[in-house]
């Protein structure tokens, strides 16, 4: 059985967030950038933008653009973006 070679160039290139606990049947829809977000209740609709809101300031602090920022570095901004 052949090794898959592995890819040195994993890139983060933007973010789908999917809410699943809409009850009130309203169809909520955001997206920017980054990141597309799709339904939850208001609540959950909420957090998801103001996650997206401060993950993409974070970025922009750091000067980067999301394509050439490392995995890594994507999982700590949003780690920092939940504190």
């Amino acid at each position: 059985m052949a090794n898959k070679p592995e890819n040195k160039d994993h890139r983060v290139v933007g973010f789908v967030g999917i809410g699943l606990d809409n009850k009130d049947g309203h169809q909520r829809l955001t997206q920017n950038e980054h990141f597309l977000l799709v339904g939850g209740s208001s609540e959950t609709h909420e957090r998801m933008q103001d996650t997206a809101i401060r993950f993409t300031e974070a970025l922009q602090r750091r000067g980067k653009a999301l394509e050439e920022t490392a995995v890594e570095e994507v999982i700590e901004i949003f780690h920092e973006t939940q504190e």
